[in-house]
């Protein structure tokens, strides 16, 4: 729901934007997208986490901000890739804003113990990773 109160919150400021959501069907979504890059009639693309979807190509954004995390910190890495696609000619800044004491401070922590986990678990260029056959990595995330 927090795009629906920041679409309120920019309608009240009269500030035009669009928004792709789960639900935003694929042709749509490339519409939405090609104006977003190819015009300045709209400067604020909202997009959930759940539109993730194949080919989102958002290089006119040059700010993404991540207001409601998931625990599933690719999911987000994902979202701000789309901005860092080939043809982005200017630098993109990332914001994540997160609430004290909140739930999604926890998820926020959460990310970062998975994170640090992974990181201790598979190193760059470690050799035993190459070795572990798809019955291996079956095996330990079952």
């Amino acid at each position: 729901k927090v795009l629906a109160h920041l679409g309120e919150i920019l309608d009240e400021q009269g500030i035009a934007y669009s928004v792709i959501e789960g639900d935003t069907p694929a042709q749509k979504r490339v519409e939405l997208a090609s104006s977003f890059n190819d015009t300045d009639e709209v400067r604020v693309m909202l997009v959930s986490l759940k539109a993730g979807g194949t080919g989102l190509n958002l290089v006119g954004a040059d700010i993404v901000v991540h207001l409601d995390p998931w625990w599933n910190a690719a999911a987000e890495e994902q979202a701000t890739d789309r901005a860092y696609r080939l043809g982005q000619t200017r630098p993109v800044t990332v914001y994540k804003l997160i609430c004290h004491n909140s739930i999604e401070e926890k998820v926020l922590n959460l990310q970062e113990s998975k994170k640090d986990l992974s990181a201790s678990l598979v190193k760059e260029g470690d050799a035993l990773i190459k070795k572990l056959s798809a019955d291996d990595i079956s095996y330990l995330l079952s």
